[in-house]
């Protein structure tokens, strides 16, 4: 296999990624918006979220992931969804017209990770 091919997979299943991620948190915002999420920008806005929380994903989740293992591993897999919602919390601070409480991105992380479930298995992204 070549490894412009790999490179190129990689970058679509990123860009598929941030999609989903865009579109769980625009969901998110639409069913907390009056339980813990303040969103007063645009879809272009919301977009720099999405990517910010692919990136968060990409690079700092599997730090917190193996930080927290302990915790993970008495709480039979449960702290994934504050490490879910921490990701959330994260992205948003980041991102600016768009403020979440910590309750609120443990909902937000759940919602998220239920669309990317839901969309991976359908356009099945981690078939060979």
């Amino acid at each position: 296999m070549d490894d412009r091919y790999t490179i190129k997979r990689q970058f679509m299943v990123f860009c598929l990624r941030l999609l989903f991620n865009t579109l769980g948190l625009w969901i998110a915002v639409r069913l907390l918006s009056n339980n813990g999420i303040t969103f007063t920008g645009g879809a272009p806005l919301l977009l720099f979220a999405g990517l910010m929380l692919s990136v968060i994903n990409t690079l700092l989740r599997p730090v917190i992931v193996i930080l927290s293992l302990p915790a993970i591993v008495l709480s039979l897999g449960l702290f994934t969804i504050i490490v879910n919602g921490f990701m959330v919390y994260i992205a948003a601070m980041l991102t600016p017209q768009l403020h979440v409480s910590f309750g609120a991105a443990i909902i937000s992380g759940l919602i998220i990770g239920l669309v990317n479930y839901a969309l991976s298995g359908v356009l099945e992204l981690n078939k060979r």
